[in-house]
């Protein structure tokens, strides 16, 4: 019997931090802690967080996923709020229909709002950098009254924008922005506006900035990375921008191993991977093993941050978990 054909070899670089980071892990385990409490149905306004995988096996629990209260019958079933954050005008009517309602927005979009609310009570316009009709852009908007907040997206924008008072102006920003691109709008609005006012500390969440960071290191020395995570999801789509700004040839986004376009890795010796903040690690341990039955991997992690922070749970899902 003739032996087997050698595999050829792939080494491949791990970024850390990739995956799951406090935020997306407290809106998950919020989900599933109020399915265990209340149990099926429980209803989440928008999906909990920006992937598939992540959404399917929790609509497999239990989850009804909707996109307004509207569509949510009357009853004691209970309704989460998506890692994102929602307009104010979502709890305010949940409340008029006595909803039980659970808000796992992350507490640092939830520092946006409260930094925007803020703002807006010292009498300071408001501008907004993020990507119009991302749901934390729309819950952030939503926050204050039409017209308190501008959306920049672009430099552009930034170079056009003409406030009412440019000494009576703020910033802030999505969490999940790239952080070179925000870093250039921010340095033209306050070269235009010397007196705007900022964030005491920067807006763009720890966990983006670490995985851009990790990115930055290896796509450089890579002949393509890959990217885990979904279409939808904001911070997945900047680290593939990240990745081909920083030097990979090759970058894609991609969801499960099925999605694998084995023509576009020919060639390929060093492959770098990473994952997007709402991405599990079973689906990087799957691609990696779908790439493991074609080449013998040399794996090394490549690390850019030691992330250790820790979201509790929603207070009425706390308070009921000590009860139980």
């Amino acid at each position: 019997m003739a032996p087997a054909p050698q595999k050829p070899t792939l080494k491949v670089l791990l970024c850390s931090p990739r995956g799951f980071c406090a935020g997306v892990v407290r809106a998950i385990e919020s989900v599933e802690r109020a399915l265990a409490i209340y149990g099926a149905p429980v209803y989440v306004r928008h999906e909990i967080v920006h992937n598939r995988y992540v959404v399917d096996s929790l609509r497999a629990k239990g989850a009804i996923f909707v996109e307004e209260l509207s569509e949510i019958p009357d009853n004691d079933a209970p309704v989460i709020f998506s890692a994102h954050g929602v307009p104010r005008a979502v709890p305010e009517e949940a409340e008029r229909r006595r909803m039980i309602t659970l808000d796992a927005t992350c507490p640092l979009v939830t520092k946006v709002h409260r930094e925007a609310d803020i703002h807006f009570r010292r009498g300071r316009e408001i501008v907004l950098i993020g990507h119009a009709g991302h749901p934390e852009v729309i819950g952030t908007l939503g926050q204050l009254p039409p017209g308190s907040i501008h959306l920049l997206e672009t430099l552009h924008d930034a170079e056009t924008f003409l406030p009412r008072d440019p000494n009576k102006l703020a910033y802030v920003t999505q969490t999940t922005l790239s952080v070179d691109d925000t870093a250039a709008i921010v340095e033209l609005l306050k070269r235009r506006f010397p007196n705007i006012h900022g964030p005491h500390k920067e807006d763009i969440c720890y966990a983006t900035t670490n995985r851009q960071e990790a990115v930055k290191r290896v796509a450089p020395v890579v002949d393509a990375m890959i990217v885990v995570g979904s279409p939808n999801s904001s911070n997945s789509q900047r680290l593939k921008e990240v990745a081909e700004r920083a030097g990979c040839p090759r970058a894609v986004l991609m969801q499960r191993a099925e999605d694998i376009d084995w023509d576009f890795f020919s060639g390929v010796k060093r492959l770098g991977i990473t994952a997007g903040a709402s991405a599990p690690e079973v689906l990087v341990e799957e691609i990696m093993g779908a790439f493991a039955a074609r080449y013998t991997l040399d794996i090394e992690t490549i690390s850019a941050a030691e992330e250790g922070m820790f979201f509790p749970l929603p207070r009425p899902l706390r308070e009921r978990e000590s009860v139980g």
